[in-house]
C-alpha cells in the first residue's frame, strides 16, 4: 500500500498548505499508521506543506519501519516528537502544526520550551481524511465483517441454557481468531436475561436460562480494521413482550439504515430510527446514539445521535445499532456495519436479523 500511503500524505500536505502552518507534527499513533502503514507504540510523522514527510520511531520498530516505509526518511530515537520538532526547525519550518487533541498539556509545554518553531494547533486534519474510506480499506472491513459472521454461525449451536455468558464470549473470540482475525476488535459483550438491560454489560458467570434474550455484541479485527455486529437471540420460545420489543428494534434499525444515504444529516439518520422507538412508547429506553463510524478505530467519526452534527458521505462505514433496554427484564440490540453508498447502503455484516429461537 506504499502508493496509497503516499497519496494520503499528499492530501494531508495540501490541507497543511491551506493552513497557517508550514508543516504538521502527527503524533496520534493511529494517524501515523494511516499515513505510513507503521503500526507501533512509539512513532510520529512530520508532514510539511511541501517536500517529503519524515518518520520517527524508536529502535524497537526501526527495522519494521524500514521495511514498511522504505520511501520515507526515518529518525530513530525514543524522543520522537522532540526529534521531529528539531527536524522541522532545521528544515526551515517556522510554524509547526500539531494535533491538539492528542498532545498533552505537559508535552506541549516541553516542546514549546525547546522548539524554535511556533506551535500551531491544526485540529483533526488526519481524521477528516480518514472519514471517507478508499476501496482497499473497505475490502479489509468487509473481510473483518465476514469473519465476524462466520464466527457467529460457528458458535450458534453452543448457545444454550446452562452455558455462561463468559463461555459464549470466549467461544466467539476464539472462533474469530480461528477464522483469521488478528484479535477481537473490542471487548465482546454477552448479556443474558436481565443483564441485557445494560448496554455495555461485561460477560459474567451467569448461566443462560430458558426464557432469556441474549444480546451479543462483538467483532473481528482484520488488517487493522474493526468489525462491529450485535445480534439478540432467544433461549426457548420468547414471551410476547420479547417478540414485540425485538420486532420494534428491528423496524427501527431498518428505518435508520434506509436513511443512511450520502448527504443525510447524522442527526436525521438517528431520528429515523429513534422516532420508531419513541412512537412505540419506548423513547426513554433507548439512551445511546444510533451508531458511529468504524475503521482503524472501533469508534470513529461520524457519530450519529440526537445531539450530533454532520453529514454522511459516500464510502463512509458506519454502524446502525438501535436498542431497547428494560431494567430488570432484559433488552434487545441489533447492529450491523455498513458502508454508505449512493445507490443504498452496502451491508458488511450479513447474519440474519430474524429472531433466532435456540
Amino acid at each position: 500500500m506504499g502508493e496509497t500511503h503516499l497519496a494520503r500524505r499528499r492530501r494531508l500536505a495540501a490541507l497543511v498548505a491551506g493552513s497557517d502552518a508550514d508543516a504538521l507534527l502527527v503524533t496520534r499513533l493511529v494517524n501515523v499508521r494511516y499515513l505510513t502503514g507503521l503500526d507501533s507504540s512509539r512513532a510520529a510523522l512530520l508532514v510539511p506543506a511541501e517536500g517529503p514527510a519524515v518518520l520517527a520511531t524508536d529502535s524497537r520498530y526501526a527495522g519494521t519501519a524500514e521495511r514498511v516505509c522504505p520511501e520515507l526518511p526515518i529518525v530513530v530515537g525514543r524522543l520522537v516528537t522532540e526529534s521531529l520538532t528539531a527536524r522541522a526547525a532545521a528544515d526551515g519550518h517556522r510554524r509547526l502544526g500539531f494535533e491538539a487533541h492528542d498532545l498533552t498539556v505537559e508535552h506541549h509545554t516541553t516542546l514549546a520550551g525547546q522548539a524554535e518553531a511556533e506551535l500551531i494547533p491544526l485540529g483533526r486534519l488526519v481524521e477528516e481524511l480518514r472519514l471517507v474510506k478508499d476501496e482497499e480499506e473497505i475490502a479489509l472491513l468487509r473481510e473483518a465483517c465476514a469473519i465476524t459472521d462466520r464466527a457467529f454461525a460457528t458458535v450458534l449451536p453452543e448457545i444454550r441454557a446452562g452455558v455462561t455468558e463468559r463461555a459464549v464470549a470466549i467461544a466467539l473470540e476464539r472462533a474469530m481468531v480461528d477464522f483469521g482475525a488478528e484479535r477481537p476488535a473490542f471487548e465482546s459483550i454477552v448479556a443474558s436475561g436481565p443483564n441485557g438491560a445494560v448496554p455495555h454489560h461485561r460477560p459474567s458467570g451467569r448461566e443462560l436460562q430458558p426464557g432469556d434474550l441474549v444480546t451479543m455484541d462483538f467483532g473481528a479485527l482484520y488488517g487493522g480494521y474493526h468489525a462491529d455486529m450485535t445480534r439478540t437471540v432467544a433461549i426457548g420460545e420468547p414471551a410476547g413482550w420479547q417478540r414485540d420489543v425485538y420486532d420494534l428494534v428491528h423496524r427501527a434499525q431498518r428505518a435508520g439504515i434506509g436513511a443512511a444515504v450520502p448527504g443525510a444529516e447524522t442527526k436525521a439518520v438517528d431520528a429515523a430510527a429513534r422516532d420508531v422507538i419513541k412512537d412505540a412508547g419506548h423513547g426513554g429506553d433507548f439512551g445511546h446514539g444510533l451508531g458511529h463510524g468504524v475503521g482503524l478505530e472501533i469508534h470513529e467519526a461520524p457519530l450519529m445521535g440526537y445531539d450530533k452534527t454532520g453529514k454522511l458521505r459516500d464510502r463512509v462505514p458506519i454502524t446502525a445499532e438501535p436498542g431497547v433496554y428494560l431494567t430488570g427484564r432484559g433488552g434487545v440490540r441489533i447492529e450491523d456495519t455498513l458502508v454508505v453508498r449512493p445507490g443504498g447502503p452496502e451491508l458488511l455484516t450479513t447474519t440474519t436479523k430474524d429472531l433466532l429461537v435456540l
